[in-house]
């Protein structure tokens, strides 16, 4: 796809935006290990972008376990309190002059997020939670990464065709759902190595190559 031809440009947030995924992992280590679970970095960058149950029950899988009647939402509740107890905002360097940079193109810009609305309204500073367009969360939808829901909710409420979209992600996840739909995707690897994110039609090493490719 030719930058030009571009009228949106949809960003995951976590790893992309602000790097919360070192959080992520922190949070849910711990507490999952009150229950008897073990969980890797790998499986939690992996499946960024899934629900929560789908993380509860992959790792309980893995670990030969089986999560009792209504404790997810016990791990949740616990997993949020860790996590706001470790977090620490960090917007990665070059993504503030990028999204000025694609405005100032006429580019429309969203986030397209697993994590919820109100989680990104904390993640998120003021000064750039305002420039997007349309933000769509994991709690605005039913089917979250990898289908192609999220990404879909996306062009529709900007008004654009999903081959009009260019979607920038960094795990397996948000790749499968955006080509699922129909849309190019850039990778961004911040959180896992090259050979886990193939799918996508780009792939860069940091957020520096990223905004030499729209300033191109």
């Amino acid at each position: 796809m030719k930058i030009k031809k571009l009228k949106a440009v949809l960003f995951d947030m976590d790893g992309i935006i602000v790097d919360t995924m070192p959080y992520h992992f922190i949070s849910w280590f711990e507490v999952l290990k009150r229950y008897g679970v073990r969980v890797t970095p790998m499986t939690i960058f992996e499946m960024e972008g899934a629900k929560w149950g789908a993380v509860i029950e992959l790792a309980c899988k893995q670990s030969g376990k089986k999560p009792a009647a209504g404790v997810a939402d016990k791990i949740r509740f616990e997993r949020e309190k860790i996590f706001k107890k470790y977090f620490n905002r960090y917007v990665f360097d070059g993504i503030p002059k990028l999204l000025k940079l694609l405005k100032k193109q006429g580019v429309l810009i969203g986030i397209v997020s697993g994590s919820s609305l109100k989680e990104a309204k904390r993640f998120l500073p003021k000064s750039l939670y305002g420039l997007f367009d349309v933000i769509v969360t994991g709690d605005m939808i039913k089917r979250s990464k990898p289908y192609p829901d999220p990404y879909l909710t996306a062009s529709k409420k900007l008004g654009v065709m999903p081959k009009e979209c260019l979607v920038i992600e960094n795990a397996p996840y948000g790749i499968k759902s955006a080509k699922a739909a129909n849309m190019k995707c850039i990778a961004v690897a911040t959180t896992l190595p090259k050979d886990k994110l193939l799918r996508a039609d780009r792939i860069f090493n940091t957020h520096k190559e990223l905004y030499e490719y729209f300033e191109g």
